[in-house]
């Protein structure tokens, strides 16, 4: 990385700390506050394709709270390598695993309690479904037979599901 390159990233590194300091509209007091603040800060680090943004603050069932933010540059996210991350779609592209997910945030963590749910299969059926799900970075082992959602992806799996919503 040049010069140029570093002090245009510590330029836009910068902008976006001193955004934190701003006030911004309650939920509510503006339909599009966070898209706006977004805007600014693009034009402040000088992103002329624009970016993206995704944010969340969550309490599940189980009483855990997750708070989460992204933001990616557009030219970042034309750039990469799209076929490196079909790991991650392909494991939400089946109606058991998502229920196994949704399971899982709801506080069923192991096999056990999974089975106990007829709709889902059988034992077998369920540890066929897991393996796709952990490759994916969906789901992780804490213990033998017991399962979570890695803290890092329960925001980007609620974004992901909102997402989807026509």
């Amino acid at each position: 990385m040049d010069l140029e390159e570093r002090v245009t990233d510590l330029e836009r590194r910068l902008a976006a700390l001193e955004a934190v300091g701003r006030t911004t509209p309650r939920v509510g007091e503006g339909d599009f506050w966070a898209l706006e603040t977004l805007k600014e800060q693009m034009a402040e680090a000088g992103a002329a394709d624009g970016g993206v943004l995704f944010t969340g603050e969550v309490r599940l069932p189980t009483g855990e709270q997750y708070g989460w933010q992204r933001t990616a540059l557009v030219e970042d996210l034309l750039d990469e390598e799209w076929s490196e991350i079909t790991d991650a779609f392909a494991a939400l592209a089946h109606p058991v695993r998502l229920r196994l997910l949704r399971e899982v945030l709801g506080g069923r963590r192991t096999v056990a309690e999974l089975t106990a749910l007829e709709e889902l299969g059988t034992t077998g059926q369920i540890y066929h479904h897991l393996p796709q799900l952990t490759g994916g970075g969906w789901l992780r082992a804490t213990a033998r037979g017991r399962y979570e959602v890695p803290p890092g992806r329960v925001v980007p799996l609620l974004v992901i599901l909102a997402a989807a919503r026509p």
